[in-house]
């Protein structure tokens, strides 16, 4: 099967962050899904850009894919797009030479087992550091780190996945904002919300039940949710954004205020990124914290 990147809905040859850059992943994995035994070459000739972070979501689904015994090739792929994706250790998965990341602008691809949160603990301490992140206390530092590790555990626990959790980031130094995207290959939010607690909600009225607060799907009733919440009062004082795909459903909040659509097919599991404004220039202090 040969495909070209470009004639994914919607036609485009940019892959970003946005609705767009998430529909075309989704048709992507649409063609794919009930290859079996099948050569897959992935051209890329007329793509022209790809948001780095978003290796997360489409090495994920090639992982899904290449399981069902589908080899996975790239071809025509542009220089540009080819530097960036050999110094995240995207490529290195499909045989090609890693770079070095002279500049330090790169959150390694990578994917983890569902038991490696050790692993996963020790990658955003490593990567989240820097990269124009906006200056915070230690005891925040290591609050927001936690949060976004507490993405991994409810990705572990909620989305039941067998196949593993894949992240990535890339800081855009020109655009002053990074940012780091998780996705699971799991049963999504709306399975996972209807069946626990016995509801009937839209892929997109799962993932705002589960954002808000008090709500759990946890046997325990052990509170959690997302982890999102030091996230979200980060992101509103910060300016930046967070993006959540499941199944049909898309969520977003920036600017004060959330947006929300469906796609055409569903994505398989559920994809949370986060997108942190480097141009701001504020320090970051807990409430609890004494600033004298």
């Amino acid at each position: 099967m040969l495909i070209d990147l470009s004639r994914c809905h919607p036609v485009s040859s940019r892959f970003e962050s946005n609705v767009q850059g998430f529909e075309k992943i989704i048709h992507l994995w649409h063609q794919i899904q009930e290859c079996r035994y099948e050569q897959i070459q992935i051209d890329w000739q007329h793509i022209r850009w790809l948001d780095a972070n978003l290796c997360s979501p489409f090495g994920a689904i090639l992982y899904k894919a290449g399981r069902n015994l589908n080899p996975i090739e790239f071809i025509n792929l542009p220089r540009d797009i080819e530097v960036i994706l050999s110094k995240n250790n995207f490529l290195s998965i499909y045989g090609r030479a890693r770079r070095k990341d002279i500049y330090g602008t790169t959150i390694e691809y990578k994917r983890f087992e569902t038991q490696d949160d050790r692993y996963f603990a020790a990658y955003i301490q490593k990567h989240l550091t820097g990269k124009g992140i906006p200056e915070m206390i230690p005891a925040l530092q290591k609050k927001f780190q936690e949060s976004i590790f507490e993405i991994f555990y409810n990705a572990v626990i909620h989305s039941r996945t067998q196949l593993g959790i894949f992240s990535c980031g890339q800081f855009f130094p020109k655009k002053n904002h990074l940012d780091f995207t998780i996705t699971d290959l799991g049963i999504g939010f709306c399975r996972n919300v209807n069946e626990i607690r016995g509801l009937k909600l839209s892929p997109v009225e799962a993932i705002e039940w589960a954002l808000q607060k008090g709500n759990t799907t946890r046997k325990d009733d052990i509170p959690g949710g997302l982890g999102l919440k030091l996230l979200f009062e980060f992101i509103q004082k910060n300016e930046g954004k967070i993006q959540i795909v499941s199944d049909r459903g898309f969520w977003e909040y920036q600017r004060g205020k959330p947006a929300t659509c469906s796609f055409s097919h569903p994505f398989p599991g559920s994809i949370v990124n986060i997108q942190i404004n480097t141009a701001d220039t504020c320090s970051y202090y807990l409430a609890s914290e004494n600033q004298s």
